[in-house]
Parts: C-alpha cells; structure tokens; sequence
C-alpha cells in the first residue's frame, strides 16, 4: 500500500491549484481523477471568464474568494504565461426600469471589495456604451474594466505543471470507492483499469466536482449531515456562426432569478458565443439540444437587435454541480465543522470556481491546519 502525506481528488481546476499549494507547501502529494484527463468536466465546460465579483451576496464565499482569486490570477497568468486578455465587460440594461438596478449593482460590488481605480465599475450612459460597442442597444450600462478571459486548460496544465515540479504526482482513470478513517489518516480504496489497489494519507481534500457529494458518502462514518444536497444544472452555449463577431467586449444583460441571463463571451480565437440558459436535469449528459437555441433569439435581441435568424449553432454545454438551497454558496468545510481530523470536503463548486481557485485553495491550506514545516510562502 502506497503512503503519501496528501491526496487530492479532482484533478478540476480548483483541485490542481490545492495539489500545487499543498506541493507547495512541501508535502508530498497524489491527485487521483476518475477520468483520463484533467478537466473534463466544469472546468472544461464554461465560458472561461475571468469575473470580477459583482452579483455574489456579501460576505459570501464567493464573493470574497472571487475578487481575491482574481487578484491573484492575473499577475500568475502572466508570470507563467497563460493566454489571457482584460477585454472588460458591459452589464447593460435595455430599458429605463433597469437603471435603479443598475446603480444597486455598482453599489452591492463596491461592498464586495471592488474598490480599486482598475477594477470599480463605472456606470456609463448609452452613449458611452455605444461607442464601445456600437452595436449594443441599451440605455445605460455598467463598466466592469477587470473582467477578462483565460485559457483554462493551460490555466490547469499551469497549476499541474508547478505541482509536479514539487513532486506531486497525477494518476488518471484512478475511483475511489471507499475512504477508511484511521489513526492519523486515511485509506483509500481506489481501481484503476480494474486493478484495486491501496493509498493512505493524513490529509484527504475531496475536490470532486459534481461528484463530491458521492466521494463524501464514500467516507466510512461520515456524518450525512455534513453532505449537502446537490441539484445538477446544465448550462447550454450557441455560438454565432456565418456572422461577423459583433463585439469586443462581453456583454451581459441584467441578472434574473435563474443567473446571469444569456450573455455574449468571446474565447481567445474571437468566437463569440451565447449562453448558458438554465436546465435542471437528472443525470450528467452533455448533449446540446437545438431546439433550445430557439428561446436565445429574443433574449439576445434585447441588447443586440441585428442577430439574424438562423444565426445560432449549438456549441457545448456544461453541468453546474450546484447546491440544492436558497443563493447556494460555496461549501468548504474542514475539520472545525465536521469533526474528521486531515479532512476538507468541497461542494457546490461553480462559477466563479475558475476565478477563485488560488484563494480557495490558500483556505483549504489553512482549514488543514498544516504543520510548521509547511508554512513557508508558496
């Protein structure tokens, strides 16, 4: 049976960034993923914005790992040279009863902590915003100059890279099945290619996504209390095809009880695409229907009147492994909150997961309460 000091499991975005700050802080480290490939499920499914904080509620885990996240991850995708832009993002609001709301939602991010002069939104009129996006239709808008985009599968092969420079090692197509609690530790039972094999740790970080809820049932004792409901919700993108990208910057309409609305991204090649809607389902699958494109066209003529029919291809979706209560935060709870020692459960990690992961997984160092040897600054 292999003996390491730290098990991660998901190699998703967020769990690379913990094995790297665990590695980091010099323990010796192995990310067990159940796929054959790093990232395959959230992380590889999203618009890959880089947010800048604004809706999450304050006080908020979100909230608060978001903009410190975001800090953080600019100046490390420059150091190691992760494709990135600062593109910015207009919120827009399309008619005059969306202006109150508007100003509420400057005021709610100043809350949030966006108060430095390159990252407060500035709210601008519809001239403004027309000479930034001369295709939008609004009459008022907010300027978010922080948001951006990523390439977040070199984002990810960024944070595997600096783990195994430290000696952490990857092991793919590996399940856990159970997790034994013991003295100082854990035993895991994981199959790789139908091989059963055995891997203790004292530290255990289950990072599993939209299996987290699972892996912590999987733990042998582990109160039932301290697994939250899970409700899974796809998200489907349409791209624009046949059309000339219409913008330069990310624009969002307003904010409705289902999300952030459908809104137009732009990847790093200049695709602009549409999306996500909001789709409760059952079981993971990542089929896109066309036929939900349909429901696209009037949402997004509100603020860009000229999208011509037909224009609209479906693209991709992406499963949010979204907790089943009232503004669902993140959940990461250490030893203090359930009571197993070398423990850190993560659930509900959704957007704004890739923005956030460096100031989530310097908490989850710190929820492990990690010995003096591995305090030093990463």
């Amino acid at each position: 049976m292999e003996t390491v000091e730290a098990v991660v499991v998901g190699a998703g975005i967020v769990g690379l960034a913990i094995a790297k700050r665990l590695a980091e802080a010099g323990l010796e480290v192995v990310i067990l993923e159940r796929a054959d490939a790093i990232g395959t499920e959230t992380s590889s499914r999203n618009s890959e914005v880089v947010h800048a904080g604004i809706y999450y509620p304050q006080g908020s885990l979100k909230g608060r790992f978001c903009v410190e996240g975001r800090r953080l991850l600019y100046p490390y995708c420059v150091e190691r040279g992760v494709a990135h832009r600062h593109i910015g993002k207009l919120l827009v609001a399309t008619d005059d009863s969306q202006v109150a709301k508007l100003r509420r939602l400057q005021d709610h991010a100043r809350a949030n902590g966006l108060t430095h002069a390159d990252e407060a939104l500035e709210m601008i009129d519809a001239a403004r915003a027309a000479h930034l996006e001369p295709q939008v239709r609004c009459v008022a808008a907010l300027w978010s100059p922080s948001t951006g985009i990523v390439d977040s599968h070199g984002l990810m092969l960024a944070y595997l890279g600096d783990a195994e420079s430290r000696g952490a090692m990857l092991a793919l197509n590996t399940r856990v099945d159970t997790v034994r609690p013991i003295e100082g530790g854990f035993v895991l039972e994981t199959v790789n290619d139908g091989e059963r094999f055995e891997i203790s740790s004292r530290y255990l970080v289950n990072s599993a996504g939209l299996h987290a809820q699972a892996l912590a049932r999987s733990i042998e004792g582990f109160p039932a209390a301290h697994v939250p409901a899970q409700k899974l919700v796809k998200g489907n993108y349409f791209a624009l095809a046949g059309v000339r990208a219409p913008f330069r910057h990310l624009v969002y309409p307003m904010p409705n009880d289902l999300g952030l609305g459908v809104h137009a991204t732009i990847d790093l090649g200049g695709q602009v695409r549409f999306g996500p809607d909001t789709e409760v389902i059952d079981r993971i699958g990542y089929s896109v229907d066309a036929g939900r494109g349909d429901s696209f066209y009037d949402s997004i003529r509100a603020y860009w009147p000229d999208l011509p029919d037909g224009a609209l291809r479906p693209d991709y979706c992406g499963i949010r492994p979204k907790l089943d209560r009232p503004e669902p935060d993140f959940v990461i709870d250490g030893p203090s909150v359930h009571g197993v020692p070398g423990l850190v459960n993560l659930f509900g990690i959704e957007s704004p997961g890739l923005t956030a992961s460096l100031a989530i997984a310097g908490d989850v160092c710190a929820r492990l309460a990690l010995p003096a040897r591995s305090l030093a600054p990463a």
